[in-house]
Protein backbone atom coordinates (compact mmCIF):
# COMPACT_ATOMS: atom_id res chain seq x y z
CA UNK A 1 0.00 0.00 0.00
CA UNK A 2 1.21 3.63 -0.49
CA UNK A 3 0.48 5.96 1.58
CA UNK A 4 0.25 9.15 -0.65
CA UNK A 5 -1.77 7.09 -3.05
CA UNK A 6 -4.33 5.93 -1.05
CA UNK A 7 -4.81 9.78 0.80
CA UNK A 8 -5.40 11.32 -2.83
CA UNK A 9 -8.33 8.45 -3.52
CA UNK A 10 -10.14 8.73 -0.42
CA UNK A 11 -9.79 12.61 -1.27
CA UNK A 12 -10.97 11.91 -4.50
CA UNK A 13 -13.56 9.59 -3.45
CA UNK A 14 -15.31 12.41 -1.37
CA UNK A 15 -14.88 14.66 -4.56
CA UNK A 16 -16.82 12.27 -7.06
CA UNK A 17 -19.88 11.66 -4.88
CA UNK A 18 -19.84 15.47 -4.18
CA UNK A 19 -20.73 15.80 -8.02
CA UNK A 20 -23.61 13.87 -7.27
CA UNK A 21 -24.39 15.23 -3.61
CA UNK A 22 -25.52 17.76 -4.14
CA UNK A 23 -23.57 19.00 -7.27
CA UNK A 24 -25.61 17.62 -9.74
CA UNK A 25 -28.78 17.51 -7.79
CA UNK A 26 -28.46 21.21 -8.10
CA UNK A 27 -27.70 21.48 -11.43
CA UNK A 28 -30.72 19.72 -12.94
CA UNK A 29 -32.88 20.82 -9.91
CA UNK A 30 -32.41 24.50 -10.99
CA UNK A 31 -33.26 23.69 -14.49
CA UNK A 32 -36.54 22.23 -13.75
CA UNK A 33 -39.96 24.37 -12.77
CA UNK A 34 -40.10 25.40 -9.53
CA UNK A 35 -43.01 22.57 -8.84
CA UNK A 36 -40.79 19.74 -9.57
CA UNK A 37 -36.69 20.92 -8.45
CA UNK A 38 -37.67 18.38 -5.02
CA UNK A 39 -38.59 15.58 -7.08
CA UNK A 40 -35.37 15.81 -9.06
CA UNK A 41 -33.40 15.90 -5.36
CA UNK A 42 -35.04 13.00 -4.55
CA UNK A 43 -34.77 10.88 -7.86
CA UNK A 44 -30.66 11.99 -7.70
CA UNK A 45 -30.24 11.01 -3.57
CA UNK A 46 -32.64 7.50 -3.83
CA UNK A 47 -30.50 6.46 -7.07
CA UNK A 48 -26.79 7.36 -5.06
CA UNK A 49 -28.52 5.38 -2.01
CA UNK A 50 -29.42 2.35 -3.88
CA UNK A 51 -26.23 2.49 -6.50
CA UNK A 52 -24.46 2.09 -3.07
CA UNK A 53 -26.00 -0.86 -1.86
CA UNK A 54 -26.32 -2.71 -5.35
CA UNK A 55 -22.68 -1.82 -5.95
CA UNK A 56 -21.86 -3.59 -2.58
CA UNK A 57 -24.12 -6.81 -3.34
CA UNK A 58 -23.01 -7.30 -7.29
CA UNK A 59 -22.01 -4.27 -9.21
CA UNK A 60 -18.61 -4.63 -7.96
CA UNK A 61 -18.29 -8.14 -8.67
CA UNK A 62 -19.75 -7.84 -11.79
CA UNK A 63 -17.27 -5.12 -13.01
CA UNK A 64 -14.12 -6.30 -11.57
CA UNK A 65 -14.39 -10.06 -10.72
CA UNK A 66 -12.55 -12.16 -12.54
CA UNK A 67 -12.07 -11.35 -16.25
CA UNK A 68 -10.69 -14.21 -17.94
CA UNK A 69 -13.87 -14.77 -20.04
CA UNK A 70 -13.60 -11.65 -21.16
CA UNK A 71 -17.52 -10.20 -20.85
CA UNK A 72 -19.10 -10.63 -16.64
CA UNK A 73 -16.76 -10.67 -14.10
CA UNK A 74 -17.35 -13.38 -12.09
CA UNK A 75 -19.43 -13.59 -8.68
CA UNK A 76 -16.40 -13.81 -6.42
CA UNK A 77 -15.92 -10.64 -4.60
CA UNK A 78 -20.18 -10.73 -4.19
CA UNK A 79 -21.00 -8.46 -0.89
CA UNK A 80 -17.00 -7.85 -0.80
CA UNK A 81 -16.28 -11.23 -0.11
CA UNK A 82 -13.11 -12.34 0.71
CA UNK A 83 -12.38 -8.75 0.63
CA UNK A 84 -10.22 -7.23 4.06
CA UNK A 85 -8.92 -3.85 5.27
CA UNK A 86 -5.59 -5.34 4.25
CA UNK A 87 -6.27 -6.65 0.96
CA UNK A 88 -4.57 -4.52 -1.93
CA UNK A 89 -5.54 -3.16 -5.46
CA UNK A 90 -2.62 -2.10 -6.63
CA UNK A 91 -1.27 0.35 -4.15
CA UNK A 92 -4.51 1.46 -2.56
CA UNK A 93 -6.36 -1.16 -0.05
CA UNK A 94 -8.91 -2.67 -2.14
CA UNK A 95 -12.12 -1.56 -0.24
CA UNK A 96 -10.81 1.65 -1.49
CA UNK A 97 -11.14 1.16 -4.81
CA UNK A 98 -14.33 -0.51 -4.42
CA UNK A 99 -15.52 2.64 -2.69
CA UNK A 100 -13.89 5.31 -5.29
CA UNK A 101 -15.47 2.96 -8.47
CA UNK A 102 -18.94 3.40 -6.23
CA UNK A 103 -19.28 6.23 -6.76
CA UNK A 104 -19.26 6.37 -10.49
CA UNK A 105 -21.88 3.70 -10.17
CA UNK A 106 -23.86 6.37 -8.61
CA UNK A 107 -23.38 9.11 -10.97
CA UNK A 108 -23.37 7.52 -14.15
CA UNK A 109 -27.55 6.57 -13.56
CA UNK A 110 -27.61 9.70 -11.86
CA UNK A 111 -26.85 11.45 -15.06
CA UNK A 112 -30.04 9.71 -16.71
CA UNK A 113 -32.17 11.75 -14.64
CA UNK A 114 -31.93 14.79 -16.70
CA UNK A 115 -33.88 12.62 -19.44
CA UNK A 116 -37.32 12.14 -18.23
CA UNK A 117 -37.57 14.77 -15.08
CA UNK A 118 -40.63 16.61 -14.69
CA UNK A 119 -42.57 14.01 -16.13
CA UNK A 120 -41.57 10.15 -14.92
CA UNK A 121 -42.91 7.84 -12.30
CA UNK A 122 -40.76 7.85 -9.04
CA UNK A 123 -40.83 3.50 -8.89
CA UNK A 124 -39.41 3.60 -12.60
CA UNK A 125 -36.59 5.58 -11.37
CA UNK A 126 -35.36 3.47 -9.01
CA UNK A 127 -36.44 0.42 -10.71
CA UNK A 128 -34.89 0.91 -14.02
CA UNK A 129 -31.63 2.63 -12.54
CA UNK A 130 -30.95 -0.38 -10.48
CA UNK A 131 -31.50 -3.10 -13.43
CA UNK A 132 -29.31 -0.60 -15.88
CA UNK A 133 -26.48 -0.03 -13.43
CA UNK A 134 -25.98 -4.16 -12.68
CA UNK A 135 -26.56 -5.23 -16.56
CA UNK A 136 -25.36 -2.06 -18.64
CA UNK A 137 -23.50 -0.01 -16.67
CA UNK A 138 -20.96 -2.72 -14.80
CA UNK A 139 -20.62 -4.87 -17.40
CA UNK A 140 -19.06 -1.99 -19.48
CA UNK A 141 -17.11 -1.31 -16.89
CA UNK A 142 -15.79 -4.99 -16.74
CA UNK A 143 -14.98 -4.47 -20.58
CA UNK A 144 -12.65 -1.73 -20.59
CA UNK A 145 -11.47 -1.16 -16.80
CA UNK A 146 -12.03 -4.51 -15.66
CA UNK A 147 -9.42 -6.29 -17.72
CA UNK A 148 -12.43 -7.44 -19.99
CA UNK A 149 -12.86 -8.12 -23.97
CA UNK A 150 -11.86 -4.11 -24.85
CA UNK A 151 -9.46 -3.87 -22.73
CA UNK A 152 -5.59 -4.29 -23.80
CA UNK A 153 -5.32 -7.85 -25.07
CA UNK A 154 -8.33 -8.30 -25.42
CA UNK A 155 -10.46 -8.05 -29.19
CA UNK A 156 -8.99 -5.44 -30.59
CA UNK A 157 -5.17 -6.54 -29.71
CA UNK A 158 -2.46 -5.34 -27.19
CA UNK A 159 -3.77 -1.56 -27.55
CA UNK A 160 -7.19 -1.78 -26.57
CA UNK A 161 -9.65 0.70 -25.85
CA UNK A 162 -8.00 4.07 -24.09
CA UNK A 163 -11.00 5.49 -22.16
CA UNK A 164 -8.93 7.35 -19.18
CA UNK A 165 -12.21 8.33 -16.73
CA UNK A 166 -15.59 7.18 -18.76
CA UNK A 167 -16.16 9.06 -22.03
CA UNK A 168 -17.31 5.44 -23.05
CA UNK A 169 -18.29 3.87 -19.96
CA UNK A 170 -20.11 6.92 -18.49
CA UNK A 171 -20.61 9.19 -20.41
CA UNK A 172 -21.53 7.56 -23.77
CA UNK A 173 -23.94 4.96 -21.74
CA UNK A 174 -25.69 7.46 -19.77
CA UNK A 175 -26.27 9.34 -22.88
CA UNK A 176 -27.71 6.67 -24.89
CA UNK A 177 -30.09 5.38 -22.46
CA UNK A 178 -31.01 9.57 -21.68
CA UNK A 179 -31.81 9.33 -25.30
CA UNK A 180 -33.67 6.09 -25.48
CA UNK A 181 -36.21 7.07 -22.30
CA UNK A 182 -36.98 10.65 -23.71
CA UNK A 183 -38.38 8.94 -26.48
CA UNK A 184 -39.90 6.26 -24.83
CA UNK A 185 -41.77 9.09 -22.14
CA UNK A 186 -42.59 11.63 -25.58
CA UNK A 187 -42.55 15.22 -24.16
CA UNK A 188 -43.71 17.18 -21.63
CA UNK A 189 -46.83 19.54 -21.89
CA UNK A 190 -44.63 22.21 -20.43
CA UNK A 191 -41.54 21.34 -22.74
CA UNK A 192 -40.73 25.57 -23.29
CA UNK A 193 -40.83 26.48 -19.22
CA UNK A 194 -37.56 28.31 -18.65
CA UNK A 195 -35.03 27.09 -15.86
CA UNK A 196 -36.81 28.47 -12.71
CA UNK A 197 -33.32 28.89 -10.85
CA UNK A 198 -30.65 29.96 -12.73
CA UNK A 199 -28.39 30.63 -9.64
CA UNK A 200 -28.92 26.87 -8.36
CA UNK A 201 -28.11 25.53 -11.82
CA UNK A 202 -24.80 27.53 -11.73
CA UNK A 203 -23.88 26.71 -8.11
CA UNK A 204 -24.38 22.84 -9.63
CA UNK A 205 -22.23 23.21 -12.12
CA UNK A 206 -19.39 24.55 -10.08
CA UNK A 207 -19.59 22.10 -7.91
CA UNK A 208 -19.42 19.13 -10.74
CA UNK A 209 -16.25 21.32 -12.14
CA UNK A 210 -14.26 20.93 -8.67
CA UNK A 211 -15.68 17.50 -8.12
CA UNK A 212 -14.45 16.46 -11.80
CA UNK A 213 -10.70 16.86 -10.21
CA UNK A 214 -11.78 13.56 -8.21
CA UNK A 215 -13.33 12.46 -11.54
CA UNK A 216 -10.45 12.63 -13.78
CA UNK A 217 -7.72 12.72 -11.31
CA UNK A 218 -8.32 10.31 -9.00
CA UNK A 219 -8.53 8.04 -12.59
CA UNK A 220 -5.36 7.90 -12.51
CA UNK A 221 -5.39 5.71 -8.96
CA UNK A 222 -2.04 6.91 -7.74
CA UNK A 223 -0.67 10.44 -6.09
CA UNK A 224 1.42 11.33 -9.29
CA UNK A 225 2.37 13.67 -12.11
CA UNK A 226 -0.29 12.05 -14.30
CA UNK A 227 -2.63 12.72 -11.76
CA UNK A 228 -1.65 16.44 -12.15
CA UNK A 229 -1.79 16.67 -15.73
CA UNK A 230 -5.28 14.85 -15.53
CA UNK A 231 -6.39 17.53 -13.33
CA UNK A 232 -4.91 20.62 -15.38
CA UNK A 233 -6.29 19.28 -18.94
CA UNK A 234 -9.75 18.64 -16.97
CA UNK A 235 -9.76 22.99 -15.85
CA UNK A 236 -8.28 23.89 -19.58
CA UNK A 237 -10.78 22.19 -21.45
CA UNK A 238 -13.75 23.20 -19.16
CA UNK A 239 -12.41 26.58 -19.07
CA UNK A 240 -12.22 26.47 -23.19
CA UNK A 241 -15.55 25.28 -23.65
CA UNK A 242 -17.58 27.27 -21.75
CA UNK A 243 -15.87 30.48 -23.66
CA UNK A 244 -16.85 29.00 -26.95
CA UNK A 245 -20.53 27.69 -25.76
CA UNK A 246 -20.76 31.65 -24.42
CA UNK A 247 -19.36 33.15 -27.76
CA UNK A 248 -21.25 30.70 -30.01
CA UNK A 249 -24.40 31.96 -27.93
CA UNK A 250 -23.44 35.29 -28.51
CA UNK A 251 -23.09 35.02 -32.49
CA UNK A 252 -26.33 32.89 -32.61
CA UNK A 253 -28.67 34.24 -30.40
CA UNK A 254 -27.47 37.96 -29.69
CA UNK A 255 -26.99 37.45 -26.03
CA UNK A 256 -24.62 35.19 -23.55
CA UNK A 257 -26.52 33.38 -20.68
CA UNK A 258 -25.52 31.89 -17.81
CA UNK A 259 -27.15 28.59 -18.37
CA UNK A 260 -25.35 28.77 -21.41
CA UNK A 261 -22.10 28.81 -20.14
CA UNK A 262 -21.59 26.70 -17.39
CA UNK A 263 -23.59 24.16 -19.73
CA UNK A 264 -20.31 24.69 -21.71
CA UNK A 265 -18.41 23.83 -18.21
CA UNK A 266 -20.46 20.64 -18.56
CA UNK A 267 -19.67 20.16 -22.08
CA UNK A 268 -15.69 20.48 -21.80
CA UNK A 269 -15.57 18.74 -18.90
CA UNK A 270 -17.83 15.20 -20.33
CA UNK A 271 -15.33 15.63 -23.30
CA UNK A 272 -12.07 16.13 -21.52
CA UNK A 273 -13.20 12.99 -19.14
CA UNK A 274 -11.91 9.96 -21.61
CA UNK A 275 -8.57 11.59 -22.61
CA UNK A 276 -8.16 13.38 -19.81
CA UNK A 277 -4.94 10.84 -19.37
CA UNK A 278 -3.59 11.08 -22.49
CA UNK A 279 -3.50 14.06 -23.64
CA UNK A 280 -1.42 17.27 -22.84
CA UNK A 281 -3.01 21.25 -22.14
CA UNK A 282 -3.17 22.22 -25.97
CA UNK A 283 -4.85 19.36 -26.54
CA UNK A 284 -7.12 20.34 -24.28
CA UNK A 285 -7.60 23.85 -25.46
CA UNK A 286 -8.82 22.11 -28.54
CA UNK A 287 -11.11 19.83 -27.31
CA UNK A 288 -12.58 22.01 -25.08
CA UNK A 289 -12.74 25.01 -28.15
CA UNK A 290 -14.70 22.74 -30.11
CA UNK A 291 -17.00 20.61 -27.49
CA UNK A 292 -18.77 24.09 -27.00
CA UNK A 293 -19.94 24.46 -30.54
CA UNK A 294 -20.18 20.91 -31.14
CA UNK A 295 -22.57 20.26 -27.88
CA UNK A 296 -24.44 23.55 -28.44
CA UNK A 297 -25.28 22.04 -31.97
CA UNK A 298 -26.12 18.83 -30.81
CA UNK A 299 -28.78 20.71 -28.18
CA UNK A 300 -30.08 22.82 -31.32
CA UNK A 301 -30.49 19.25 -33.21
CA UNK A 302 -31.70 17.30 -30.69
CA UNK A 303 -34.42 19.43 -29.45
CA UNK A 304 -35.36 21.25 -32.91
CA UNK A 305 -34.89 18.89 -35.87
CA UNK A 306 -35.57 16.04 -33.84
CA UNK A 307 -38.18 17.10 -31.74
CA UNK A 308 -36.82 15.05 -28.77
CA UNK A 309 -37.51 16.23 -25.10
CA UNK A 310 -34.36 15.41 -23.55
CA UNK A 311 -35.24 17.60 -20.66
CA UNK A 312 -31.78 18.45 -19.74
CA UNK A 313 -30.08 17.99 -22.91
CA UNK A 314 -28.27 14.69 -21.46
CA UNK A 315 -27.23 12.60 -24.79
CA UNK A 316 -26.08 16.30 -26.67
CA UNK A 317 -23.87 17.26 -23.48
CA UNK A 318 -22.72 14.44 -22.28
CA UNK A 319 -23.41 11.34 -24.88
CA UNK A 320 -22.12 13.74 -27.49
CA UNK A 321 -18.89 14.80 -25.09
CA UNK A 322 -17.99 11.64 -24.21
CA UNK A 323 -18.05 10.26 -27.80
CA UNK A 324 -15.94 13.00 -29.37
CA UNK A 325 -13.35 12.85 -26.39
CA UNK A 326 -13.15 9.49 -27.25
CA UNK A 327 -12.51 9.61 -30.68
CA UNK A 328 -10.01 12.80 -30.17
CA UNK A 329 -7.99 9.90 -28.25
CA UNK A 330 -7.10 8.76 -31.35
CA UNK A 331 -6.71 12.08 -33.45
CA UNK A 332 -4.09 13.22 -30.84
CA UNK A 333 -2.12 9.75 -31.61
CA UNK A 334 -2.64 8.20 -27.95
CA UNK A 335 -5.01 5.34 -29.04
CA UNK A 336 -5.84 3.19 -32.27
CA UNK A 337 -8.85 4.31 -34.29
CA UNK A 338 -9.28 0.80 -34.74
CA UNK A 339 -10.27 0.34 -31.10
CA UNK A 340 -11.81 4.14 -30.21
CA UNK A 341 -14.39 3.59 -32.61
CA UNK A 342 -14.84 -0.32 -32.05
CA UNK A 343 -15.41 0.39 -28.36
CA UNK A 344 -17.79 2.70 -29.36
CA UNK A 345 -19.93 1.08 -31.50
CA UNK A 346 -19.95 -2.08 -29.90
CA UNK A 347 -21.23 -0.59 -26.18
CA UNK A 348 -23.33 1.27 -28.11
CA UNK A 349 -25.04 -1.45 -29.40
CA UNK A 350 -25.21 -2.83 -25.96
CA UNK A 351 -26.58 0.27 -24.13
CA UNK A 352 -29.36 0.23 -26.85
CA UNK A 353 -30.56 -3.41 -26.95
CA UNK A 354 -30.06 -3.82 -22.80
CA UNK A 355 -31.64 -0.23 -22.21
CA UNK A 356 -34.40 -0.95 -25.00
CA UNK A 357 -35.39 -4.17 -23.20
CA UNK A 358 -35.40 -2.83 -19.39
CA UNK A 359 -37.86 0.15 -19.97
CA UNK A 360 -40.07 -2.09 -21.86
CA UNK A 361 -39.61 -4.54 -18.99
CA UNK A 362 -39.54 -1.37 -16.15
CA UNK A 363 -42.74 -0.29 -17.47
CA UNK A 364 -44.47 -3.36 -17.07
CA UNK A 365 -43.66 -3.51 -13.37
CA UNK A 366 -44.21 0.06 -12.57
CA UNK A 367 -45.71 3.02 -14.56
CA UNK A 368 -43.29 4.97 -17.23
CA UNK A 369 -45.07 8.64 -16.54
CA UNK A 370 -47.26 10.32 -14.35
CA UNK A 371 -50.59 11.08 -15.25
CA UNK A 372 -51.55 14.22 -16.94
CA UNK A 373 -52.60 16.28 -13.54
CA UNK A 374 -49.55 15.14 -11.62
CA UNK A 375 -47.69 16.46 -14.25
CA UNK A 376 -49.39 20.09 -14.37
CA UNK A 377 -49.44 20.17 -10.99
CA UNK A 378 -45.53 19.31 -10.50
CA UNK A 379 -44.02 15.77 -9.04
CA UNK A 380 -43.27 17.90 -5.58
CA UNK A 381 -46.57 17.29 -4.17
CA UNK A 382 -48.17 14.56 -6.20
CA UNK A 383 -44.90 12.18 -5.61
CA UNK A 384 -43.45 13.37 -2.91
CA UNK A 385 -46.09 15.49 -0.90
CA UNK A 386 -44.29 18.24 -0.51
CA UNK A 387 -42.95 21.98 -1.88
CA UNK A 388 -39.64 23.62 -2.33
CA UNK A 389 -41.03 26.61 -2.29
CA UNK A 390 -43.87 28.56 -0.52
CA UNK A 391 -44.67 30.14 -3.72
CA UNK A 392 -46.14 28.41 -6.56
CA UNK A 393 -44.09 28.66 -10.22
Amino acid sequence: MNGADTAWIIVATALVLFMSLPGLALFYGGLVRARNVLSVFMHVYAIACLMSILWLAFGYTIAFGDASHGWFGSLDKAFLSGVTADSLSGTLPEVLFFAFQMTFAIITPALIVGAYVERVGFGFVLTFSSLWMLLCYAPVVHWIWGGGALADGGIFGEIGTRDFAGGIVVHETAGIAALMIAVALGPRKHRTTPPHAPWMVFVGAAMLWVGWFGFNGGSQLAADGGAAMAITVTHISAATASLSWALYEKIKYGKASLVGIVTGTIAGLASITPASGFVGPIAALIIGAVAGVLCQEAVNFIRNKLQIDDTLDVFAVHGVGGIFGTIMIAVFGQGSFVAQFGALIIVGVFTFVVTYVLIKLTAAITPLRVDLESEVNGLDLSAHGERAYDITS
